[in-house]
């Protein structure tokens, strides 16, 4: 059970590593490009193996405009990937892939419900 833990850990540490790598180079990348610049990075995950870097954006027009605009960001991930081999010593530099950040929007629809409920609520003991 230790072992699993310690794995854990190391995992953790290096998505934390990775997270704050790629926060300061999308940065430097925004700068140069303003098009990119409605791109918040959020979390990354790394698969089980460590092969694949999922790099999670949430955009504030959603979804869609998420689908429109990642193409651009596509662009720059050979560029990304070599700067993160570059400053992170690892036997190799995972694949990158962009998602989409769900939680933002799952949290506002629970805050909608919860804050209609309230008002429902409200009314009814009226």
């Amino acid at each position: 059970m230790t072992n699993v833990s310690i794995k854990d850990r190391k995992k953790a540490q290096r998505e934390s590593l990775l997270y704050q790598e790629l926060s300061k180079l999308l940065h430097n990348l925004m700068v140069d490009h303003p098009n990119l610049t409605s791109f918040t990075l959020t979390r990354v995950s790394l698969s089980s193996d460590g092969g694949i870097c999922s790099l999670y954006f949430y955009i504030a027009g959603g979804i869609e405009e998420f689908k429109e605009k990642v193409s651009s960001l596509i662009l720059y991930k050979p560029s990304l990937r070599k700067a993160i081999a570059q400053k992170i010593a690892r036997r190799y530099t995972p694949e990158l892939v962009f998602k989409f950040d769900e939680h933002f929007e799952k949290q506002e629809r629970l805050e909608n419900l919860l804050s209609k409920i309230a008002k429902d609520d409200s009314s009814q003991e009226n």
